[in-house]
């Protein structure tokens, strides 16, 4: 879940149980049939203390992009016996410029607002830079 403002800034989180470990919000679904977006909203509240609901409609959006990858083996136990594959999907989230991030510190330790660029060559996961390079250059005007 990539969180920016208007201003083309990015929220990255430092994870509390890895040192120098900067993301965007992530997560998972509680259930097979909950809906991506209702947990993504979800998610967000949790880590950020953003309520998804309180933003104006449309603000949530699903990228409809989604990557397919091998956990970490140091990550495996916080998911079923013999689960070693994962999919992520997309989701951007644009908020207010002033916006109060509350973060869960059982989870996370600090929080930055960084340019999309400097965002994407800070996080960890590639895929999440990758993630935060697409949704910047889809916003860029064209020269045509």
């Amino acid at each position: 879940m990539l969180i920016y403002n208007s201003n083309g800034e990015v929220l990255l989180i430092e994870r509390a149980d890895c040192s120098n470990f900067w993301q965007s919000v992530t997560g998972s679904i509680d259930s097979l049939d909950e809906d991506l977006s209702l947990a993504a909203s979800r998610e967000v509240l949790e880590e950020t203390g953003i309520d998804v609901s309180l933003l104006p409609i449309g603000s949530l959006k699903n990228m409809h992009h989604q990557v397919d990858y091998e956990i970490y083996p140091q990550w495996r136990h916080r998911y079923a016996p013999g689960v070693i594959k994962n999919t992520e999907h997309w989701f951007c989230l644009e908020v207010p410029g002033n916006i109060e991030v509350k973060l869960s510190p059982r989870e996370h330790i600090a929080y930055q607002w960084l340019p999309y660029q400097e965002a994407a060559a800070e996080c960890f996961s590639r895929s999440n830079g990758e993630a935060i390079l697409h949704l910047f250059s889809a916003r860029q005007p064209r020269n045509d």
